[in-house]
């Protein structure tokens, strides 16, 4: 009687080349070397906001009933919308797609824009009621924050703006669709920072 190793069965075989083709992660691998220094910065930033609002309650407590709460809301809904369209994209991608995944970038790019407008407005408002970064440390903290994470938001749009355009010409066939994951990848990040930094600035007193 022959014996039949498991290995050798077709199922078997299947699943090894699925180990063999599945990655731990979405894109390439050095965009993840970026977005983890860039969680790092953003992480020592949130650490030091939140040790100098503990030894300055008072401050913190009064220009956070300052801040306009209803911009951050809007702000968050757009991201996280714009997050979903690009969710969409990436499958659009890998559906071989690429006016589908261009289509769903420009979605993206509209919730990104509904951010910049409303962050302007933001800022317009509070620097005409007579804040500013020199006002006082929550200021400070508040507009280098909220502004250092709007500087990713232009930048990661300028990267959906640019896979859009090039998806379009069908630049991302095969193995290329990485190169969209690796976008993705930067705008989920740019999204999971304002997560953060919405209620520890917006909504924590």
């Amino acid at each position: 009687m022959t014996y039949t190793s498991p290995q050798t069965t077709p199922q078997a075989l299947a699943g090894d080349e699925l180990l063999k083709t599945s990655k731990p992660l979405p894109g390439d691998l050095a965009i993840w070397f970026f977005i983890l220094a860039e969680l790092a910065v953003f992480s020592i930033f949130f650490v030091a906001y939140a040790f100098v609002r503990l030894n300055n309650l008072e401050m913190f407590q009064e220009g956070f009933h300052h801040l306009n709460r209803t911009a951050g809301v809007i702000n968050t809904l757009a991201l996280i919308t714009s997050s979903y369209f690009v969710v969409r994209a990436v499958i659009e991608a890998h559906q071989g797609n690429q006016r589908g995944c261009s289509r769903w970038l420009n979605w993206a790019l509209v919730c990104g824009a509904v951010y910049v407008v409303v962050k302007l407005w933001e800022y317009s408002e509070t620097l005409d009621a007579g804040f500013s970064l020199h006002t006082n440390t929550f200021y400070m903290f508040y507009f280098f924050l909220t502004f250092f994470h709007f500087a990713h938001v232009l930048l990661g749009m300028v990267v959906l703006a640019i896979l859009s355009f090039k998806s379009r010409q069908g630049a991302y066939s095969g193995e290329e669709v990485a190169v969209v994951e690796s976008g993705a990848s930067y705008w989920h990040m740019i999204d999971l920072l304002w997560i953060i930094l919405f209620p520890l600035v917006y909504v924590l007193h």
